[in-house]
């Protein structure tokens, strides 16, 4: 059981660890916002992955291998979580760097969950996939390549969205020249 901030428990350790200040704010935020702008915050730190101190995107990422894993449902589910993710992530993440009032807040990983999700769209799944993808995924979000890293210069959700949108679909042709290479 947590005894509080001042007596040293699990939330001021844990706040610690977190990079307690960046912590301490976006709660704050949280806290301050109406329902919407919780649900905003929620999926646009992707569930609180983007709350990591160091490697925001790196965690968002990992923490998009769920989405992932509906591909196994069939094509059409695939295409729903893809839509929907895409959807989400534009809304949210405008909604998020409007509450949190900085241009494309490290905190907000949800679109590295779309990348993610175009990344390994229609790929077969297999845990080599989805590593070898998570890996080739974050190559490109980090090198940004021409014109991955022009859209960044896009206001809003659709800055913050469509530079990772870029890198996955050139993650997922090189995914795709892997896999007829491997074939």
């Amino acid at each position: 059981m947590d005894r509080g901030s001042d007596r040293g428990g699990l939330t001021t350790r844990w706040m610690t660890a977190m990079g307690s200040h960046r912590l301490q704010w976006v709660l704050e935020v949280f806290r301050r916002a109406g329902w919407k702008g919780k649900t905003a915050l929620i999926l646009a730190t992707w569930f609180g992955a983007g709350l990591m101190p160091r490697a925001s995107g790196t965690f968002g990422s990992l923490a998009a291998v769920p989405l992932v894993l509906v591909g196994w449902l069939g094509t059409a589910w695939s295409l729903s979580a893809l839509a929907s993710i895409i959807v989400i992530a534009l809304w949210s993440a405008h909604r998020a760097q409007e509450l949190l009032g900085k241009e494309d807040p490290s905190e907000v990983v949800i679109d590295e969950a779309a990348g993610m999700a175009v990344t390994l769209f229609l790929v077969p799944l297999s845990w080599t996939n989805i590593f070898l993808g998570f890996f080739v995924f974050r190559v490109f979000d980090v090198v940004k390549p021409w014109p991955v890293h022009q859209m960044e210069r896009l206001h809003g959700g659709l800055g913050i969205v469509a530079d990772d949108l870029m890198a996955g679909i050139y993650a997922h042709l090189v995914m795709r020249v892997f896999l007829w290479f491997a074939a």
